[in-house]
């Protein structure tokens, strides 16, 4: 069980870890960071004081997915293109602290999945509604490619596709339930994947990085 999603120490699972390889270098940690009631409470502290907001393409076309973000910088796309910013645009002020919660599951889902010492700076929320989805794509404005990717599903389950190196050809489909933690890196950190829209409900996704 999480205790004190904001400051104190917390326990990770103590029964049987499924650890998959569903691609090279693409770790499958299912159900690491269940329950996530710790977590779902960190998620609503972070949004009231930096409340999600649906971002443009730098083309002008609405994204699907709600969006914030908690930690040194804030990834952000508006008509200046994709980036990072050191301070929410909408107010000014910088982004609020990853919470000790997150950043002790990033940590910990990045060396159970091999990948070992992960200090994120960023976390970008998604909020995806029945109706969103997220196209294919790689994360590639961070500066520091040497470190993974943690990826955190709360809420509902969708379904992840990993097209690797090439975004072409049919993706792997990865399905992806509350409490399940989807880790890259290495050859793959710049890998192209998508999400499905979210199976009945919404969805929200943690996903952790080293942007600076």
């Amino acid at each position: 069980m999480w205790s004190n999603f904001l400051q104190g120490p917390i326990s990770l699972r103590s029964d049987p870890l499924s650890v998959i390889e569903v691609a090279p270098e693409v770790v499958l940690l299912h159900g690491f960071a269940a329950p996530t009631d710790a977590l779902d409470a960190a998620v609503e502290v972070v949004s009231a004081a930096a409340p999600f907001r649906q971002l443009k393409t730098p083309g002008g076309r609405p994204m699907s997915a709600f969006m914030t973000s908690c930690g040194a910088c804030g990834w952000y796309s508006d008509a200046r293109g994709y980036r990072y910013e050191p301070a929410d645009p909408s107010t000014g002020k910088p982004w609020p602290a990853i919470p000790a919660v997150f950043a002790a599951l990033a940590r910990a889902a990045a060396d159970a999945a091999g990948f070992g010492v992960f200090e994120p700076d960023t976390c970008l929320i998604n909020r995806y509604v029945p109706s969103a989805q997220m196209g294919a794509h790689r994360d590639a404005d961070e500066r520091d490619f040497s470190q993974p990717i943690v990826s955190v599903t709360l809420g509902t389950a969708a379904t992840f596709l990993w097209y690797g190196l090439e975004r072409r050809g049919s993706p792997l489909r990865i399905r992806l339930f509350p409490g399940d933690v989807l880790v890259w890196g290495g050859a793959a950190r710049k890998g192209y994947h998508a999400v499905q829209k979210p199976e009945g409900g919404t969805r929200y996704n943690l996903t952790f990085r080293k942007a600076l």
